[in-house]
């Protein structure tokens, strides 16, 4: 499946609730099932600034593909950070570069969330297309 048609699918997903708390419950659920990031991964350097809670990344680049692992302190944050880990992992770093992510602002999640929030999605994507980058460009 591909980047834009895991976003399609997350976009129906999303498009079957009623209301915004049950859209909430399904990111926060997104999160809950991303695989635990050890302790020891939780580092300074991993987090990401600018962001109201505390959120880590992590990527690495194996078989020519990224893996990302994520955590938050926060469920919701937890939660929106594994919306782009759903349809980033596993891909090739310049599948995660093209990647079209417009698609953010389908989910109307943006306008629903305290602008701490809604800026901490911005960050979330620019870290991680900046990690695909240094993976595409690793001489850089």
């Amino acid at each position: 499946m591909t980047i834009a048609e895991r976003q399609e699918q997350l976009l129906q997903n999303l498009n079957i609730l009623q209301d915004w708390t049950e859209r909430y419950e399904y990111v926060i659920a997104l999160g809950r099932k991303l695989p635990e990031m050890p302790a020891d991964q939780k580092t300074d350097d991993k987090l990401i600034e600018g962001c109201q809670s505390q959120v880590w990344l992590d990527a690495r680049l194996e078989n020519g593909v990224v893996h990302y692992v994520a955590d938050s302190d926060s469920q919701i944050t937890k939660g929106m950070i594994a919306l782009f880990i759903h349809f980033l992992n596993g891909e090739s770093p310049d599948s995660i570069l093209t990647a079209d992510f417009a698609f953010i602002e389908k989910t109307g999640l943006k306008e629903h969330l305290a602008p701490t929030r809604a800026n901490a999605l911005n960050l979330m994507a620019m870290l991680m297309k900046r990690r695909a980058l240094d993976f595409a460009n690793p001489a850089n």
